[in-house]
């Protein structure tokens, strides 16, 4: 059975909803040169994973959401992602509309810029036109990025001038409100030259049976002896089909920290690629899924090493229950050129029932000679005499599992830099598990 793409939006549609966002030429030209390509384009084919019989065209494309007045108007299970006591430098969206925002006058006055995509487009074209599918993700690479070109309906952009050091982190919360809207967001991060940033960014949704698509594009771009800390739980329901692009982009000296919490209930394909361009540039990439009912996953965490003395770490760490199944590929890629570069990855999966499946894939690929490279690779199930052991003690077997479950992704949830991304994986992985 071949995948279906065929999209009830048309170019009349396309242009329509461009003109209602007051995009700029160059804006509505990227979309239909995009909407051309989709059904020229093949779908991307994730390694051992089938994806030809999932739902990427159902879906609503254009809802709006009501503002709120405060923090303190959002529903419980959205609000224990935010802090209520700071009420600054964050960006909720409901469904498409910017609910609500505060934002530091004092990073406005030193050039910083946050706020959703569509205003960032609108008021800063030319910065965003630089850098919107450019250099991390091109519309044209398989027909997921097309479909995500043409129909881009929300999102984020941030960008921290040159010598800015932001101390507090930055959060964004899409909240896919509406069941049956698909999100088709685009997140870009630009961090100029010896600046540095935090960014969190919160994807829920709570539609268990209502079949729609999440399509998400992020670009991290760190120049020149810039440091960005990207943090992301990502919670959407069953009944969404979820692609998810993150790519980053390291200059000269610069950093790039990713801390995943793959947290989707749906069938979900995940891609986190770091190119690590510059000299003595790095990038740590940190990830945690837990995986329940009969929902399938592959990630793929991927860092490039082009420039000298380069370093790319990646830990990966999964549970599955029930009948859930998840592949996890760690590729450490090593260019000619980049002398004396470090690839390293980690990749382990627990399975906590007969049915869960999982599998870990160490990938390296060196071409260059001096350099270092080590992987290591598990996936097993919930050793028995632990169990025994902890029951053994009075614990009943769900509470044991739990502790165990904790025990298993405490070493990658602990080397998470940001405390709020910590504390929300945390939470979530509590209601996953039980």
């Amino acid at each position: 059975m071949a995948v279906q793409t065929k999209l009830p939006y048309d170019e009349a549609y396309i242009k329509d909803f461009s003109t209602k966002h007051n995009e700029p030429e160059w804006m509505l030209t990227l979309r239909q040169q995009a909407l051309e390509r989709v059904d020229m384009l093949e779908m991307p084919k994730p390694d051992k994973t089938n994806i030809t019989k999932w739902n990427f065209t159902t879906f609503t494309h254009d809802v709006a959401g009501e503002a709120i007045d405060s923090l303190q108007d959002l529903p419980n299970d959205i609000k224990v992602f935010v802090d209520t006591k700071k009420d600054n430098n964050i960006v909720i969206l409901r469904n498409q509309t910017t609910a609500y925002q505060r934002f530091s006058q004092d990073l406005l006055e030193k050039g910083v810029i946050f706020t959703d995509i569509f205003s960032a487009i609108e008021k800063h074209p030319d910065l965003v036109q630089r850098y919107y599918m450019k250099d991390a993700v091109s519309f044209d690479e398989h027909r997921l990025t097309a479909l995500h070109a043409a129909l881009m309906n929300g999102g984020a952009f941030v960008y921290v001038p040159k010598n800015v050091v932001i101390e507090e982190p930055l959060q964004a919360i899409f909240w896919q409100e509406d069941p049956n809207l698909g999100l088709f967001n685009h997140v870009i991060i630009v961090a100029e030259a010896n600046s540095s940033l935090t960014y969190v960014e919160n994807y829920i949704s709570h539609n268990k049976d209502e079949q729609t698509v999440a399509n998400v594009v992020a670009e991290v771009i760190a120049h020149d002896n810039a440091s960005i800390s990207f943090g992301s739980v990502d919670n959407f329901a069953h009944g969404t089909t979820v692609y998810m692009n993150r790519r980053g982009i390291a200059y000269r000296d610069a950093n790039i920290e990713w801390a995943l919490g793959q947290m989707n209930d749906g069938n979900t394909v995940s891609e986190n690629i770091t190119h690590l361009i510059g000299d003595h540039s790095s990038s740590y990439a940190k990830a945690v899924s837990v995986g329940r009912g009969d929902q399938t996953q592959n990630f793929t965490a991927k860092i490039v090493n082009y420039g000298k003395q380069s370093n790319g770490l990646i830990l990966q760490h999964g549970v599955m229950k029930d009948s859930a199944s998840a592949i996890f590929n760690g590729i450490g890629k090593i260019e000619h050129g980049g002398t004396k570069a470090n690839a390293e990855q980690e990749s382990r999966v627990l399975m906590l029932s007969k049915n869960a499946r999982g599998d870990a894939n160490p990938i390296l690929l060196i071409d260059e000679d001096d350099v270092t490279a080590g992987h290591a690779a598990s996936v097993g199930r919930v050793d028995p005499l632990q169990l025994y052991y902890l029951m053994s003690r009075g614990i009943s077997k769900q509470e044991a599992e739990r502790l165990i479950i904790h025990g298993f992704l405490a070493p990658v949830v602990n080397e998470i830099p940001i405390k709020s991304v910590r504390e929300q994986l945390t939470e979530v992985i509590e209601r996953k598990v039980y």
